[in-house]
């Protein structure tokens, strides 16, 4: 697919603060058929230096907080102010996904990318930490590195090149997303598909020279990017 709203991010400025696999291209895919109306107040959840955050203001034209525990909020508000957003269009907030300190149905949406994967594998997380913040009918986009199909049973030693069993277990494939989110009581499941932009999202990743994209290259230079997907969940509120 082509990501016209991505090519204008291209400078190493924007390029330098990726922390995994391609998070522009993964959330134009993710929000290609989005119900999310211009104006909307939006979460970025797991956010990370801020660039998605950058990226559904400028482009989507959203009130975003971009929420993440392990960033610095004043350097992402800093790097937001360089790039002419005001904090009432963009606001970075230090925040932990199982404890936001927001009122109760504060967003109109929810965007996650790269990130769900190491808080919402709790079956409770949806109803109990997330959509209590979430107006009803409001919408959830998630994208998170997946398997196309589950090895955990097996793991193939490519992968363990690069990962160990604990970090793997962060990852699975669609019928494991699909048992978690079926205990929903508050949301629905409108789409969990896997994503098309998959190997171009990992290969733009690999070019980095990031020590974490270097030490990647070892799976992926054998083969085991044939194991692994990205998975796009579209959840509603009820």
């Amino acid at each position: 697919m082509k990501y016209p709203f991505t090519k204008k991010y291209q400078e190493e400025k924007y390029t330098s603060m990726m922390m995994g696999p391609h998070p522009l291209k993964l959330c134009e895919e993710l929000l290609l058929e989005s119900k999310i109306h211009k104006n909307a107040v939006v979460c970025d959840l797991g956010s990370g230096q801020g660039l998605t955050s950058l990226f559904l203001a400028k482009e989507y034209g959203y009130h975003v907080y971009a929420c993440d525990l392990w960033s610095d909020p004043n350097e992402n508000q800093a790097f937001f102010y360089q790039e002419g957003m005001k904090e009432n269009q963009l606001k970075a907030v230090k925040a932990d996904a199982n404890h936001l300190p927001f009122e109760k149905e504060f967003f109109d949406a929810i965007v996650c990318v790269d990130s769900y994967n190491y808080f919402g594998r709790d079956p409770q997380f949806l109803d109990e930490k997330l959509l209590p913040y979430l107006k009803k009918d409001g919408y959830i986009y998630i994208a998170i590195p997946g398997m196309k199909k589950d090895v955990h049973d097996h793991i193939p030693e490519e992968l363990l090149l690069s990962w160990n069993e604990e970090q793997l277990d962060y990852i699975h494939d669609i019928p494991y997303w699909e048992n978690i989110l079926k205990q929903c009581k508050g949301a629905k499941i409108i789409k969990i598909q896997e994503m098309e932009s998959n190997e171009e999202v990992w290969n733009d990743w690999l070019k980095q020279e990031n020590p974490y994209a270097i030490h990647d290259r070892l799976s992926m230079e054998k083969g085991a990017g044939k194991y692994l997907n990205f998975i796009q969940i579209i959840l509603q509120k009820k």
